[in-house]
C-alpha cells in the first residue's frame, strides 16, 4: 500500500485524473494535485483537502516544484503529444518515476524512441500508456503469450457497450489525426505503416455475453506501441464494436454521465485477445465497467508495484515487460473479471 507517500498527479481535475486521484486515496497515497487550470485545481483541492501545485509544461520550473517530494508522478494530461516529454524531463531531474495514461499513438512512439537510452542509463523507470488502451491490452497478451517466447499474430478487440468521449479523448484524437495527415495507422510486418484507406468492417465473435458482434477492423490503438516494444509479434492488430467507434466519431456524442456513487459511468467492455503462433491459439478476456474509471486501478497498481520494488527492469517500458504480468491482472480483480485460457 501507498503508506502515506506523495505522488503528483498531473491534470488531476480531469475525468481520468479525478478517478486516480481517488484511487491513490484508497490505495493510501497522498496525491499531490497539479495541472495547467489553477482555478480548477483550486476547486479539487478545496473539495479534496489536498495540496494543489499549478504548473505548466511551458516551465520547467513549475513542474520542478510541482513533483518536489513526490515519489512518482503520473500524467494523465492530455494531450501527451504536448505534455509527456516536458513531465519526462521533470521526472528524470527529480530522480523519480513517470508513469502516464496516453492513448495517442505517435505520443507513446515518441516517448520510445527519445527516452529509452537516457532512462536506461540513468536507471529511471518510465511506463507510458498505463491504462485501459495500451496497457490492459499489453498485460493481457503477454499473460495470453504465457511460456511462447514469440508469436505470429496477436489480435486484440474491444467490446465496448458505448463509447462516450471525454474532452481530452477528443482533444487528444484530432492531435493525432493531425500529425498522421488524417490517415490511419496500421502495424504489420514488424512496424508501423500509414494508411488513406477506410478500414473493414469484419464480425468478431466475443465471449458471452457479447457473442458475435460487428467490428472496426484495424480500428488501431496504442497496443500496437506497447505488445511490439517487447515481443517479437509482427502482427498486432486491433478492433473495435461498430456501435462504439460510431459514438466516439459523431461530433454530437455526450461526454460520460455518471451511474453509480464513484463517478462510473454504464459503460461495460469485454476485450479479447487472442494471440497464434502456428497451429496453436491462447487466449485473454478481461471484463468490466468504464473504461476511463477502470484506467485508476491499472495506473495506481502500477505506481504501487514501482515505488516497491515489484518491476522487472529500467527503462522505457510497457506494462507486459516491466511487471509480472498475470499476477498484476489478478490484483485487479476487483475491477475486472479475467479469463486465460491457454
Amino acid at each position: 500500500m501507498g503508506s502515506g507517500l506523495e505522488v503528483a498527479v498531473f491534470g488531476a481535475y480531469g475525468h481520468t485524473g479525478r478517478f486516480v486521484v481517488a484511487q491513490l486515496r484508497e490505495r493510501g497515497f497522498v496525491p499531490v494535485l497539479s495541472g495547467r487550470d489553477a482555478d480548477k485545481l483550486k476547486v479539487l483541492a478545496s473539495e479534496s483537502g489536498l495540496d494543489d501545485r499549478p504548473a505548466s509544461v511551458d516551465d520547467p520550473a513549475s513542474l520542478d516544484r510541482a513533483l518536489a517530494g513526490a515519489a512518482a508522478v503520473i500524467n494523465c494530461a492530455g494531450p501527451f503529444a504536448t505534455t509527456a516529454a516536458p513531465l519526462i524531463e521533470a521526472a528524470l531531474r527529480a530522480g523519480i518515476p513517470y508513469v502516464d495514461v496516453a492513448a495517442e499513438i505517435e505520443a507513446n512512439v515518441d516517448t520510445f524512441t527519445h527516452f529509452a537510452d537516457r532512462a536506461r542509463a540513468a536507471g529511471a523507470v518510465i511506463v507510458p500508456a498505463m491504462a485501459f488502451y495500451g496497457g490492459l491490452g499489453d498485460l493481457l497478451t503477454t499473460a495470453a503469450m504465457g511460456d511462447w517466447t514469440a508469436a505470429d499474430e496477436a489480435h486484440i478487440a474491444y467490446g465496448l457497450s458505448s463509447w462516450h468521449p471525454t474532452p481530452g479523448t477528443r482533444t487528444a484524437g484530432a492531435v493525432s489525426r493531425q500529425r498522421r495527415g488524417g490517415g490511419r495507422v496500421v502495424y504489420r510486418n514488424g512496424r508501423l505503416e500509414h494508411r488513406h484507406d477506410n478500414p473493414p468492417t469484419l464480425e468478431w465473435l466475443f465471449p458471452e455475453p457479447m457473442g458475435r458482434r460487428a467490428v472496426i477492423g484495424e480500428f488501431t490503438m496504442t497496443d500496437v506501441v506497447t505488445v511490439p516494444s517487447h515481443l517479437p509479434i509482427p502482427e498486432v492488430r486491433t478492433y473495435m464494436t461498430l456501435e462504439a467507434a460510431r459514438d466516439v466519431s459523431a461530433p454530437d456524442t455526450p461526454t460520460p454521465t455518471a451511474a453509480d456513487e464513484s463517478g462510473r459511468s454504464e459503460q461495460s467492455f469485454l476485450v479479447d485477445v487472442v494471440v497464434r503462433s502456428g497451429g496453436s491459439e491462447r487466449r485473454a478476456v478481461a471484463k468490466g465497467q468504464d473504461i476511463y474509471a477502470v484506467t485508476a486501478p491499472l495506473v495506481v497498481e502500477a505506481v504501487d508495484r514501482i515505488v516497491t520494488g515489484r518491476t522487472r527492469t529500467v527503462g522505457v517500458a510497457s506494462a507486459g515487460e516491466i511487471f509480472d504480468a498475470p499476477d498484476f491482472l489478478r490484483a485487479l480483480s476487483p475491477h475486472i473479471s479475467l479469463d486465460l485460457r491457454q
